[in-house]
């Protein structure tokens, strides 16, 4: 599957890196940034965890 981030709308809360760091980190700023663009099925639970914990509604994962 295929992860999507809107880094313009990241308000650095960091919760998608505690849900799944194999597939997001963040920059100096806070700032969330995509590790991974395509997820495998043995991450999809965790990026779909990310989804729901972030504040800001920046991430999306959408069938590839």
């Amino acid at each position: 599957m295929k992860v999507e981030l809107e880094a313009d709308k990241c308000v650095a809360s960091g919760q998608c890196v505690v849900a799944s760091m194999e597939v997001f980190d963040q920059d100096d700023d806070g700032i969330a940034v995509l590790l991974a663009e395509e997820v495998g099925d043995e991450l999809v639970e965790s990026v779909r965890e990310a989804v729901a914990v972030c504040p800001a509604a920046a991430i999306r994962l959408v069938r590839s």
